[in-house]
Order: C-alpha cells, then structure tokens, then sequence
C-alpha cells in the first residue's frame, strides 16, 4: 500500500499493509502553525508526538537522499547532491563512507517500513555486488572516491582505511538485518580480504591509506580520533592471519584530555569524530582501561554547545536553537571544524545541522531543540527535500548548495538509535563485532544504569 503525504516536500513512503499503529504520521512542517520566523528562525513549542513526526519527517529525507543518490545499477552512493534536490549528480562522484551508510539506510527504511523487504535486498545486494567485484580497492582497502556506474578510482584519491570502515560497518548491518545468504556471502568476501596488518606499514598503528603513485599516506591513526570502529573491525576480522593484534589497540594515545564546564574528556574538535564509530558501535556502559568513549563523546558534545553559547558577544545568532560545528561545507570551502582546545577557532558564525544531528543521543533534548529550531532558520530556506542543508551562516544567510552523505547519515543513523536503538541492536550480534570488543579488552562498568534509548530521554 501507498501513502502520500501532503507536504512542501511530498514522499511517496511505501508500508508494509496494513500499517501498523504508530507508522502512521504526518510531516511536521504540515502541523499548519503560525510562526514568526526571524533571520535567525523561531521554534515553535512542540509536544511529545510532534517531536516524533520531525524525527519520522527528518529520517524519511534523509532515506529519499540515499534513493536518489544511488546509482540504479551499481547502487553506489553519491557523496553529495543539490540540497534542493534538482538534480546535479554529477556534481561528485561515489564515495565508499557514503555507500556504507546507505547500506545502513535501507536497513533502517526497512525496519521502519518505509521501504518493502524487497526493495531493502535489492538495494543491499546492488551496492555489495558491486563493492565486492565491481569497486576498486587496494588488498581490500576501498578507494575513498569512484566513479559511481564503474566503481574505477577518481580524483587521485587513497585507498581509504577509515572510509573502507565505514563501509564495512553498513555492511555488516546489512548482514545482520537482512539475514539473507547472497549477502552472508557478499560480506564474507568483502570483509575477509582486507589486509590489516598490510595497512600498518611495519608499525603498530594504521595508517589512513595508500596511493598507488606514492605509497602509503605518512599520517597514522595514531591518536583518538573517529579511529574506534576501524580498530574495532581490525581486531574482529575473520582472518586471524591478516586481522590486527591485540597491541594494535594499545598503540594509538587517549588524547589530548582537556576540561571544560567542569567535564574533563578526550578533545577531538569535530563532533563527527565523536560520532562516526557511536552510530553502530553500543559503548554504552563500557570501559577500556578506565575510558568510557560514550560518557566521553557526551561531555564532548555539551562542551561545544556551552562553548557555542559563549560566542554570542561574537556570533549574537547562536543559541541553544543553532549551535554546532563540525567538518561540513562553508562560503569558503569545506572546513573541518569543531569545538577549540587544543584546535584552533576556525569558526565564522555558521553553523552545521549533523553536529547536533549526529550527536542525537549523548544530549537528547539538546540536540533535538536545536534540530527543531534549525528547521525554521532563515524562513526555512535549510530545510529541504532530504532534510538539513549541509550548513548555513545565520548571521550572513549563506546556505550550501548541498547535502553530504555522510552528514545526512550521521543524522539518520543518530536519530534512529535515539529512537529505539536499532542499529545498536542488531549490529552487537555480528560475531566479528563481539570478538573486537573482546580482543580489545572492554569491561561492562557493573556501576553503570541500563541504559535505554528512546524519546523518553528526551522529556
């Protein structure tokens, strides 16, 4: 059965029939109120089940992003497209991290009922066809930019170890949720044949890629960063002969530690590198040596906020409604920003929507505020066919042109385990993903509550 909604923006979204109680829904910038947006925009006050239709609204864009951004045939993801969704594929060519969350995508569509079972196999089973005999890679390692109907190799671009992760972690999603032997197969070859000791390059740390005209790139992830997925899946291989060793993840530092607000954390600027390996990785109530990357990544996300709201003598526009920075599109160019200390301030009053977005579940009313009230900044210019424009400047009016992959799924991602914690869920059964976690020496804090996502969080 079909169902199409009424909206600025209208979405064919298809439900298993009948649909159950509570996929039914409208869109939120429908709820026909009177607003009184300024320069900056104005959130209206919102009940519990307007909270959840923006979060259906929101996610829903967000998966109409990755329909149309997918080759038909290869089902490879665009890196990015026109935020007013005009077209202009050809603006980027695939990336490997985009394909990775649109695998986790479909299995999100699905699981909503967004999208039929079918519908969700054919996708998965396109791209992984693809990434396993059609994309190029270097001993398994995903170039970072193809092009997006040949999978071959653009832009002189790396054979990505920290993309090629992200991938693997839609992947192995995708395995778990869909439960279907094509793609057992599929991902079994995918994931088997990464060298990782290849990728340490005589050293104990990874480095992060490897060009055929000059080797390997002389930057290592040797220092937190959004490294704890790729560590992770190295340890967790399937092939004990070229998985990484434990000592691998000994090697790379816990820091820099910084205080802030009376909260002391590991300081990586760009909220997405507290995010990216949170989005399928559960930490809630584990400890590596005394570390917990969860509370950390939620002390990371309130510091820039507070840190935010302390700019207003300099950016009077931010407030608890437009607040956060990571890497994203500026009138300058692409810049990765973030929260200084021990960075440097590259800030210029924009403001990036997947900051909160991404972080949806370290600060939940938080972050869900200043997505409401983001919705309706500059007369609601940024909120487009696929949600979110990629950034905005309240003070200047500047809007990028586009939506980023990785950005909107961050956000989708997010969002979703706020919700209900599916991709957690399902993605902790992977066995590769347990034998990780094992070999990297993770404890259950006994002091921990249970922790429980959902909206009521948010309350």
């Amino acid at each position: 059965m079909s169902l199409t909604r009424p909206c600025s923006y209208p979405l064919r979204v298809r439900f298993r029939a009948p649909a159950p109680e509570g996929r039914r829904w409208v869109g939120f910038a429908c709820l026909g109120l009177a607003l009184a947006v300024s320069l900056a925009g104005a959130q209206p006050a919102v009940r519990p089940s307007e909270e959840e239709a923006f979060l259906d609204e929101l996610q829903v864009r967000a998966v109409r992003f990755f329909t149309d951004a997918a080759d038909p045939a290869t089902g490879l993801v665009l890196d990015r497209v026109r935020a007013d969704g005009r077209g202009g594929g050809g603006r980027a060519p695939s990336s490997v991290a985009a394909t990775g969350f649109g695998l986790t995508a479909w299995c999100i569509a699905e699981h909503r009922g967004w999208v039929s079972p079918v519908e969700a196999r054919t996708r998965v089973l396109a791209a992984l066809r693809t990434l396993a005999d059609g994309h190029d890679h270097e001993r398994g390692w995903f170039y970072h930019f193809v092009d997006a109907a040949t999978g071959r190799r653009v832009w002189n671009s790396e054979a990505s170890t920290i993309d090629t992760a992200l991938l693997l972690q839609g992947a192995l999603l995708a395995r778990e949720h869909l439960r279907d032997p094509e793609v057992d197969a599929l991902v079994a070859q995918i994931y088997g044949r990464i060298d990782w000791r290849w990728a340490q390059a005589g050293e104990r740390t990874l480095v992060h890629g490897w060009r055929p005209e000059s080797g390997f790139i002389p930057h290592r992830w040797d220092a937190y960063a959004e490294l704890l997925g790729l560590y992770l899946l190295g340890l967790g291989s399937p092939d004990a002969a070229r998985a990484l060793p434990a000592d691998a993840w000994r090697a790379w530092r816990r820091e820099p530690w910084v205080e802030s607000g009376g909260r002391r954390f590991i300081q990586c600027g760009p909220l997405f590198t507290h995010q990216y390996a949170h989005g399928w990785f559960d930490f809630r109530g584990q400890r590596d040596r005394g570390v917990d990357y969860w509370q950390n990544s939620v002390a990371a996300t309130l510091a820039q906020r507070d840190w935010s709201l302390a700019q207003q003598g300099r950016y009077p526009l931010w407030s608890g409604q437009l607040w956060g920075l990571t890497a994203s599109d500026s009138a300058g160019g692409y810049v990765a920003w973030g929260t200084p200390g021990p960075d440097a301030d590259l800030s210029d009053g924009t403001v990036v929507p997947c900051a909160p977005g991404g972080s949806l579940p370290f600060a939940p009313r938080e972050c869900l505020d200043a997505l409401l009230g983001m919705q309706w900044a500059l007369d609601g210019r940024v909120w487009g066919p696929y949600g979110f424009a990629d950034a905005f400047n309240p003070h200047t009016g500047w809007i990028a042109e586009d939506v980023v992959a990785i950005n909107v799924g961050i956000t989708l991602v997010m969002a979703e385990n706020l919700r209900g914690g599916f991709v957690w869920r399902t993605f902790r059964h992977a066995p590769e993903v347990r034998r990780g976690f094992e070999r990297a020496g993770f404890n259950r804090d006994p002091a921990a509550p249970p922790a429980t996502p959902g909206l009521a969080l948010v309350r």
